[in-house]
Parts: C-alpha cells; sequence; structure tokens
C-alpha cells in the first residue's frame, strides 16, 4: 500500500517539474512567435528616424491611446501626461510619462510595451522609450519619461485608433546587487547631506 502511495507521490512530482519546465520553455518560444508574427501587439526596438525618408501623409488623421498599469507587487505611480493625441501617418510626435516609487527604498522597474490592434504594432515605431532601458527610483522620487513615436504611413487604412499599453513590473530582486547596493548607498548619502543642511545652525554676522 505504502508503495502505491510512493510511486503516485513520485508520479505527481514529475508531473508537476514537468509543467513547470514547459511554462518556462514557452516564454522564449511566446517571444519568438512574436517577433516573427507581430502576434499581441509587441513592439519592436528602437527605430531610426530619418525625416529625408518619412513623409507625413496628411490626408489622414490617426487616434492613439496611451494605457498605463503595473503588474502586481509593483507598488509605483504610473501614468501618461495626456490619455491620447491625435497624430498624421509618418508625423513625430513626443508624449510624456510619469512614474514615482511612493516607497522607502530603491526600486527598479521595466515596462513592457505592447499595441492593439496586433496589426498596427509593426507599423508603430518608437524612436526613444523609457522601456528600452530598466528605471531605478530613488525613495520617494518621481520621474518624468519621454516616449517618442511616429505610425509608418503603410498603416492599413482601415486603422484608424491605436492603443499603446504598458505595463511597470517590480524587477528590483532581479537585477544586479551590486547595482542595487550603489543606488541604495547614493540614496542614503544623499539624504544624509540633506539633513545635515536641515540641522546646520545659522550663522548670522555681525
Amino acid at each position: 500500500m505504502q508503495g502505491s502511495i510512493r510511486k503516485t507521490v513520485t508520479r505527481l512530482g514529475l508531473i508537476a517539474l514537468g509543467m513547470f519546465c514547459f511554462g518556462w520553455a514557452l516564454i522564449p518560444l511566446y517571444d519568438l512567435l512574436c517577433d516573427i508574427t507581430g502576434l499581441n501587439g509587441k513592439t519592436g526596438g528602437q527605430y531610426t528616424y530619418d525625416a529625408a525618408m518619412v513623409q507625413p501623409d496628411k490626408s489622414r488623421l490617426l487616434k492613439v491611446n496611451f494605457l498605463t498599469n503595473t503588474n502586481g507587487g509593483m507598488v509605483w505611480e504610473f501614468r501618461s501626461e495626456k490619455g491620447g493625441v491625435r497624430v498624421h501617418p509618418g508625423e513625430l510626435k513626443t508624449v510624456n510619462f510619469i512614474v514615482r516609487n511612493p516607497t522607502d527604498k530603491v526600486m527598479v522597474g521595466q515596462a513592457i510595451p505592447s499595441v492593439s490592434p496586433g496589426r498596427a504594432a509593426e507599423h508603430f515605431h518608437k524612436t526613444e522609450c523609457f522601456c528600452f532601458e530598466q528605471q531605478v527610483l530613488q525613495p520617494g522620487e518621481e520621474l518624468m519619461m519621454p516616449m517618442r513615436f511616429l505610425v509608418g504611413p503603410e498603416l492599413p487604412k482601415n486603422v484608424e485608433t491605436i492603443s499603446l499599453s504598458y505595463a511597470l513590473f517590480d524587477i528590483t530582486d532581479t537585477v544586479d546587487q551590486g547595482v542595487l547596493a550603489a543606488a541604495t548607498a547614493a540614496s542614503q548619502k544623499a539624504s544624509s547631506l540633506e539633513q545635515t543642511k536641515e540641522t546646520k545652525p545659522l550663522v548670522v554676522e555681525g
């Protein structure tokens, strides 16, 4: 009886391990699929803009909406300065996003963008974006982050509205501990200097 139970537990453990490994394997496979097909609105990397090569299509006007959300466990405040803008295909546009770390510790965040409808993703180009780098914020720090983009003139004619969404993740525990320690030390030094300024006695010259 005990042998049968032991075999069952072992099989269940192997199944659970297999499912875990399969889940991790799906991540790079999913990324590869998105890179090839553009499914799920995954956007590309940094785009090199050449004004001589891209002419705005003044005959069309698109609405681009901006959505922000934080992943579970991420406590930062995250929003776009504007809920949306109107832009001509081929026109370069800049929008600011604001993030704030309300905690008393140094944190690192990573924003992941996506575009909908999915068929618009390959035509949405970012020349500058905070999502290209990890963001390190000191305790209580607020940061304005510009995002510069253009929508390619080759966007299908039946697409009139595009939504750009950002999901912000807390990756503090995954970054190099040396980098995090240096950022924390800098934060503590700045805080100490501020306290010194506040407690320094006022000297009045006679």
